[in-house]
């Protein structure tokens, strides 16, 4: 290394001594949380009618038990975990929890559900940001916990077959022992299930490199709302034949169907792998350290990440995680991978020395090994657990143009001014995707007016998407029209009624229904 970056790894080696012992959980391990009773139910909060749905009974109970032995989850305290979301901002009050292993389980599951007009809520880690992973009201729950077994993989193609209950850390670890990755990270890897991500379109860390499941992901099998299960499980590359069927359940949060298994390319592990972690004196300033370093690295730029002085100021308070560069008002993460060393550092080397020089960048730190990555991408990937030690989180996940992107944040700090202990902002700016979240001591009608609907149509006005990544859930279905199209939106429920027609499948969730209002 040449002795500019060498200085800022001594810098960052000398941090890290510091910050041993302060990690406090591992990043992206997403729990579930004590007192669920303290969270207000959804159909209390928010005036929901309940869909015509049978209610379940103890026939219910007892066909279930026969089918699936040991594996049924009845009455209020026991389905109690699974009827709030990690944030714990929804509740719903299902007292029925099925956990099937197989596809022919969640086939004979559906089948049943569909012919006595009972509700289904699919359920994998339960990490949710809009409220799409639990009840609203009674709905059961089907949850994919037990449906964790590797099928296959391809050590040639880098093709994984695997059942959607798979949490997505354990296959990473398994690619990685073969010498490949996934194609997609996340801060909740640790809990989150393949087949959630796959179902909500979840982007995440390495969207920039790798691009979107949309692309990465082969083949589903998925279970629709009437038990018959549809088999396009391939593993090729390339499929022309007719419609690719399996897009329209990639995003559709569980509305169109169970999805039980995925087929997914991964990339080949990279030899090398560096981060820098840099502090920039304004968004500007981010911005133009994007176009630099996206000219100057080229194909090893994997990851671009933004956090505003906010951020790191919740991250060191709650989490007493500690940041090697101080006293900036923005943050830029960035990732290299490669597969030659020296190339990639040389790459890094200039592009650094070329940001110091010109004043885009006034502080920063590189991390080689693993330890020390780690611990720089938890300073990223923890914001989300360290800002709901701040009491309510109001979470918007946004697409806007980059040079947009925080003008957003800006604009909401001036509005909210008080009312709000905190408006912050992070993100993927390499795929101008803002995370701005304001937060509350407790959940605010009033406070929700003020963000809703301004945010959409800020985010319309500038021709953005009110969902980048989260997916639309409960809690944005009814603002759908700020992104798409009212055709659109039709043609979307007539998809639903023709593969779900009597709607048992995620109900509440994902397309708008009539007109609701939160009562507090």
């Amino acid at each position: 290394m040449r002795l500019f970056a060498m200085a800022l790894w001594r810098r960052g080696a000398a941090w890290l001594r510091r910050c041993r012992g302060k990690e406090g959980r591992g990043p992206g391990v997403l729990r579930g949380c004590a007192g669920c009773r303290e969270v207000v139910r959804t159909c209390e909060r928010y005036a929901v009618r309940r869909l015509p749905f049978a209610r379940p009974e103890e026939r219910d109970v007892a066909f279930f038990e026969r089918l699936m032995p040991g594996r049924v989850l009845a009455g209020e305290e026991e389905a109690e975990a699974f009827n709030v979301d990690w944030l714990r901002s929804v509740r719903g009050c299902s007292q029925l929890v099925l956990k099937p292993q197989t596809t022919a389980e969640v086939s004979q599951i559906l089948r049943y559900c569909y012919e006595r007009n009972l509700a289904v809520n699919p359920q994998g880690g339960n990490t949710g940001l809009v409220g799409g992973s639990v009840p609203v009201f009674d709905e059961i729950i089907l949850s994919t916990a037990l449906m964790n077994q590797i099928i296959s993989f391809d050590k040639v193609s880098g093709i994984l077959v695997c059942q959607a209950g798979c949490v997505l850390e354990r296959l990473s670890e398994y690619v990685e022992e073969q010498g490949f990755i996934m194609p997609l990270d996340l801060g909740a890897k640790g809990s989150c299930h393949i087949g959630g991500n796959v179902a909500t379109n979840a982007g995440g860390l390495r969207l920039l490199r790798y691009g979107s499941l949309r692309g990465t992901v082969l083949g589903l099998e998925v279970v629709l709302a009437d038990g018959s299960a549809l088999d396009c499980l391939t593993s090729l590359r390339k499929d022309n034949t007719g419609y690719d069927l399996k897009q329209l359940f990639i995003g559709s949060e569980g509305t169109l169907g169970v999805i039980t298994a995925v087929s997914i390319l991964c990339p080949q592990k990279p030899k090398a792998v560096n981060v820098a972690f840099l502090g920039c004196q304004s968004f500007a300033k981010v911005l133009e350290t994007f176009t630099t370093c996206r000219a100057m690295l080229g194909e090893i730029l994997s990851a671009y990440e933004f956090m505003d002085e906010k951020c790191m100021e919740l991250v060191e308070r709650y989490l007493k995680l500690s940041s090697p560069v101080a006293d900036s008002p923005f943050y830029v993460l960035i990732e290299t991978s490669g597969s030659n060393t020296t190339h990639d550092e040389e790459k890094l080397n200039n592009f650094l020395e070329r940001a110091m020089a010109s004043g885009l960048v006034t502080d920063g730190t590189v991390a080689t090994d693993n330890k020390k990555i780690k611990v720089l991408w938890s300073l990223r990937e923890r914001i989300t657990e360290a800002l709901t030690h701040e009491g309510y989180v109001y979470k918007y996940d946004i697409s806007l143009p980059v040079e947009k992107l925080y003008d957003l944040v800006t604009d909401m700090r001036a509005r909210l001014g008080q009312s709000a202990k905190n408006v912050v902002g992070y993100g993927h700016l390499g795929d101008g995707n803002l995370h701005l979240n304001i937060t509350a001591e407790s959940y605010s009608h009033s406070l929700l007016d003020a963000i809703e609907p301004f945010v959409y149509e800020w985010t319309a006005r500038c021709s953005g998407s009110i969902s980048a990544e989260h997916g639309l859930g409960f809690k944005k279905r009814q603002f759908i029209e700020y992104s798409k199209p009212r055709k659109a939106v039709l043609l979307m429920q007539q998809f639903k009624a023709m593969l779900d027609p009597k709607g048992i499948l995620n109900p509440y969730k994902t397309l708008p229904s009539a007109p609701e209002r939160s009562t507090g």
